[in-house]
């Protein structure tokens, strides 16, 4: 629980304004579902921890508004409030990958206790920040989006190339595991499968990486997509 303070303190960030705090005493969720917003929606529900959604909508640029560039100046989300945050104040904090961690390190859970093993999982994890994320959503450009406007393919067929090689990193990663890092699933399935599910599914790419090839991550997918808190976290937050 926080301290009787938490409202007050809460009341404090701008963003607040546009979206307020009907629940203060929880972790406040500054989202959208997509691949990179329902990781951490994701992870709230498999740590089982109390938190309030709140939808930034792109139809309607919220996310270049004064209230939530006050909390994160990227203007991207998603971004998070935790009213019990280090020391037992409130602590502002996006990107998600940095909120994956801070949620793993706050709760114990989604990442392994030994070091080896969490700095292996930190790997996966950068793996997925740096290579997966952003390559991915550039082949969804090239192909569903804008892209198909240019009729010079080279953009897409570089993207789609990457694509490609990255998909058949992880094929060769989950040979002979249940996920990535073996038996413990980790925050960093909880990154990187979101995106596997995009690319073949809404982006509809899947013929273009050659998805067929790659069995092992076909398996994990599913099994990932059949958690219930899974299930639970990519509708969060409702879109209206």
């Amino acid at each position: 629980m926080t301290n009787a303070t938490a409202p007050a303190d809460l009341a404090a960030f701008p963003i607040t304004r546009k979206w307020p705090a009907l629940h203060p005493d929880r972790l406040q969720l500054y989202s959208l579902p997509t691949p990179n917003g329902v990781k951490i929606s994701i992870a709230l529900e498999e740590m089982e921890l109390a938190y309030e959604p709140h939808l930034v909508s792109f139809e309607t640029n919220d996310q270049f508004s004064p209230e939530f560039l006050s909390l994160n100046p990227n203007n991207k989300i998603p971004a998070i409030i935790d009213p019990d945050g280090p020391g037992g104040q409130p602590f502002a904090l996006f990107e998600s990958g940095a909120i994956l961690l801070y949620l793993a390190d706050k709760t114990g859970q989604l990442m392994p206790k030994d070091p080896a093993a969490r700095y292996e999982t930190i790997q996966w994890l950068m793996f997925q920040m740096g290579g997966i994320g952003p390559m991915f959503g550039q082949v969804g450009f090239f192909h569903k989006f804008a892209g198909k406007d240019f009729e010079d393919k080279r953009p897409r067929d570089r993207y789609v190339a990457e694509a490609k090689r990255l998909m058949g990193v992880l094929e060769q990663r989950l040979k002979g595991r249940q996920w990535l890092m073996g038996d413990s699933y980790t925050v960093a399935d909880v990154a990187t499968f979101p995106w596997v599910r995009n690319l073949v599914g809404y982006y509809a790419a899947g013929d273009l990486v050659e998805f067929d090839r790659c069995p092992e991550v076909q398996r994990v997918l599913a099994a990932f997509a059949a958690r219930p808190a899974v299930v639970r976290g990519l509708a969060i937050p409702a879109r209206g």
